[in-house]
C-alpha cells in the first residue's frame, strides 16, 4: 500500500493507538493537517500557542502514562514548542512531537520560516529526526513511539519536510522494534540486588528515598508493599507525590528545600539510602558533601547514566524499577525484620511531633495552605491537580492529601511557569470523569491564559484556582529573606479583572475573600461544568516553609521567619 508522507503519520498514530492529539498548524504542516481534517482515529484539539500545546500532550501523558502527541509548524512554531520540549525532557515525560520543516531543496537558505529544528532541539530531547526520505518515515514514526514509552521515558522529536509530507512510498509499519545502539536494562543484576537487602537487613536507620522513576515505572504498589514488609519509613521527592499514599503511616512526606522537617532529618541521620528512581536534584541534596553523609546508597534506575551522576553510589542498581523491588520483595521477607526499625520509627515520628508541617491560620485574611487543604477535604481523590510554578506549587505539593500516583501534575525540573492551565486540559482530556484543579499563582496564569478558548471551545471544565498575592510570590520571598526586602519588579498589583478576563472566554468566574465564599465557589465551579477562575485573596506575605537556603544543608533549615 503506498502512502503520502502525510497519510503515513495518521496511520502511525492509528496503529499507536492515539486518541487525541494536540496542536496548531502553520505552512510547512499543512499537509499533515489535510489528512488530519479527514481522518476519523483520533481527536485534534487546537491549542491558541505551540507552547501550550506540548504541556496539554505533557499533561495527558503524565496522568494516564500513555505517551502524548503534539503537532507544530516550523520556524517560530518549533521555537514556541521548545520550552513544552524542555519541560517534559527534564521530568522524564513520554511525548512524540512532530514538526513540519521547509523543503529539503531550500533547507539551509534561511527560507521562510526555517529554523535549525533538530539542532535546537537536541539538547532537551530523548532523541529526534529529520525525516530525508519518506522511505524512512513508517521506520521512524515506530522507533519515537519505542523510544518515548521504553527505558526512562522522555520526549521524541520528528522533524519532516514539506516535501516529504506529500512523497508517497510504501507504507510497511514495523510490529516490533529492534536497535542495536538503544537497548534498555528492564531486569537488575540479581547479585547485587541480594547484596542490597542484605545490606538493608543490617542496617539500623534506613529511608526510602522515593523518586518519579517510581511513578514511571508504574511501581507504587510494589514501592508501597515493600514499605509494609519492612516497616522503613520513606521520603518522596516533589515528582513522587502520591506514591505512598497520603495516609501510609511510614509516609514522613515530601523532602528537600521545602520538605517536611521529619523527611530531611530521616535522610540526614539515614545509615542506608534506598533511592527508588530519584535524580538526587539539587533541590533535594543541598549541599552535596552533607547530603546523606551518614549513609551507604542504594540506588535504582533504568537509566545508568543517572547512577553515579551526582552522589558515589555504595549499591548500583541497573532495571526497572518495578521489576526490581518485586525481586527485592522476597528478599525482604526473608531477610529484614520490621520490628527492629520501631526505635528508628518512634525517632522520626517525634521529630515530626516537635516540628510538624503547618502554618497559622487567620479569621482575617486566607491562607493559601488552608485553600488547598480544603480543596483535598472537598475533592480528595476525585481530582487530579496540576500547578504552575512558584510558592502555590510548593503549598500543593506540601498541603494536597495525594493519595495516588500521577494525581499530582507538575513541572519540578524545569520549573515552567505557564504550564498548568494546558496541563490541565489535557489531564481532564484524558479523565473526563474527574475534577481537573490547577492551582495557579497571579503571576503565573497569565503566561498562557489563551488557553481558555481552547478549554472553551473544546468543553473541557479545568478549575483554575488562583492564589492571587499580587506577587510574583517565590522571588518575592527570596528577596525577603536575601535581598532585604528590595522587591525589584515582584510586585505585581496591577491587574486585569480575573472574573471578568475568564467571562470573555466564555468561562465563569468567582473573586473569594472569606472562607465561606471558596467553599461555595468551588462547588459552583464545579457545578457549571465550565472552564473557571476562582480568584482568591490571600495574605500577601505568606512564606513557603520550612525552607533550606541555596546551597544550604538539609538539617538546618529555616522553620520560620524572623524579621
Amino acid at each position: 500500500m503506498e502512502l503520502s508522507g502525510s497519510q503515513m503519520v495518521v496511520e502511525a498514530l492509528a496503529k499507536e493507538n492515539i486518541s487525541v492529539v494536540f496542536g496548531y498548524p502553520g505552512g510547512a504542516i499543512m499537509n499533515v493537517y489535510d489528512e488530519i481534517y479527514k481522518q476519523k482515529y483520533f481527536q485534534h484539539i487546537l491549542t491558541r500557542h505551540e507552547q501550550a500545546a506540548i504541556h496539554a500532550a505533557d499533561g495527558y501523558a503524565r496522568s494516564s502514562g500513555d505517551v502524548g502527541v503534539a503537532f507544530v509548524t516550523s520556524g517560530p512554531g518549533f521555537t514556541n514548542a521548545v520550552t513544552g520540549l524542555a519541560t517534559a525532557y527534564m521530568d522524564s515525560v513520554p511525548l512524540v512531537v512532530i514538526s513540519g520543516q521547509v523543503p529539503i531543496s531550500v533547507i539551509g537558505t534561511d527560507a521562510f520560516q526555517e529554523i535549525d529544528a533538530v539542532g535546537i532541539s537536541r539538547p532537551c530531547v530523548k532523541h529526534n529526526y529529520l525525516v530525508k526520505d519518506v522511505k524512512d518515515l513508517p521506520r521512524i514514526l515506530k522507533e519515537a513511539f519505542f523510544i518515548a514509552r521504553s527505558g526512562r521515558p522522555g520526549p521524541v522529536h520528528i522533524d519532516i519536510p514539506k516535501d516529504v509530507t506529500a512523497q508517497n512510498a510504501k507504507f510497511n509499519y514495523p510490529d516490533t522494534i529492534k536497535m542495536q545502539t538503544y537497548k534498555p536494562t528492564y531486569k537488575g543484576n540479581g547479585r547485587q540486588i541480594n547484596k542490597a537487602v542484605e545490606a538493608i537487613a543490617n542496617s539500623k536507620r534506613p529511608v526510602l528515598y522515593i523518586g518519579g522513576g517510581a511513578i514511571n515505572s508504574n511501581a507504587s504498589d510494589e514501592v508501597r508493599e515493600f514499605a509494609k514488609i519492612t516497616g522503613i519509613p520513606a521520603v518522596e521527592t516533589l515528582m513522587a507525590r502520591g506514591v505512598m499514599g497520603h495516609k501510609n503511616p511510614l509516609l514522613l512526606g515530601m523532602l528537600g528545600m521545602h520538605g517536611c522537617y521529619s523527611a530531611n532529618m530521616a535522610m540526614s541521620e539515614a545509615d542506608i539510602m534506598i533511592a527508588f528512581g530519584p535524580r538526587f536534584d539539587d533541590r533535594v541534596t543541598g549541599k552535596l558533601n552533607e547530603f546523606a553523609k551518614h549513609a551507604k546508597i542504594i540506588h535504582i534506575d533504568i537509566d545508568p547514566s543517572s547512577i553515579g551522576k551526582i552522589v558515589d553510589v555504595d549499591f548500583p542498581i541497573v532495571g526497572d524499577l518495578k521489576n526490581v523491588v518485586e525481586s527485592m520483595i522476597p528478599l525482604a521477607k526473608e531477610k529484614i525484620n520490621a520490628e527492629k526499625y520501631k526505635s528508628w520509627r518512634d525517632l522520626l515520628n517525634r521529630y515530626d511531633e516537635i516540628h510538624p508541617l503547618g502554618y497559622k491560620d487567620s479569621d482575617k485574611v486566607l491562607k493559601p495552605q488552608w485553600i488547598i487543604e480544603k480543596t483535598g477535604e472537598m475533592l480528595g481523590d476525585n481530582a487530579f491537580i496540576t500547578t504552575d510554578v512558584g510558592q502555590h506549587q510548593m503549598w500543593a505539593a506540601q498541603f494536597y492529601p495525594f493519595s495516588f500516583p500521577r494525581q499530582f501534575i507538575t513541572s519540578g525540573g524545569l520549573g515552567t511557569m505557564g504550564f498548568g492551565l494546558p496541563a490541565a486540559i489535557g489531564v481532564k482530556r484524558a479523565f473526563p470523569e474527574k475534577i481537573s484543579i490547577n492551582f495557579t499563582g497571579d503571576g503565573s496564569i497569565l503566561m498562557n491564559v489563551q488557553e481558555l478558548m481552547t478549554a472553551v471551545e473544546m468543553n473541557i471544565p479545568v478549575i483554575n484556582i488562583i492564589l492571587n498575592n499580587k506577587f510574583l510570590g517565590m522571588v518575592r520571598q527570596w528577596q525577603t529573606f536575601f535581598y532585604d526586602k528590595r522587591y525589584s519588579s515582584t510586585d505585581i498589583q496591577k491587574q486585569p479583572n480575573f472574573v471578568k478576563l475568564v467571562e470573555s472566554f466564555g468561562g465563569v468566574g468567582f473573586k473569594v475573600k472569606t472562607k465561606n465564599e471558596f467553599n461555595v465557589a468551588l462547588k459552583d465551579a464545579i457545578d457549571s461544568k465550565k472552564v473557571a477562575f476562582i480568584d482568591v485573596d490571600i495574605d500577601r506575605f505568606e512564606n513557603v516553609l520550612p525552607m533550606v537556603p541555596a546551597g544550604g544543608t538539609l538539617y538546618n533549615m529555616m522553620l520560620e521567619y524572623k524579621e
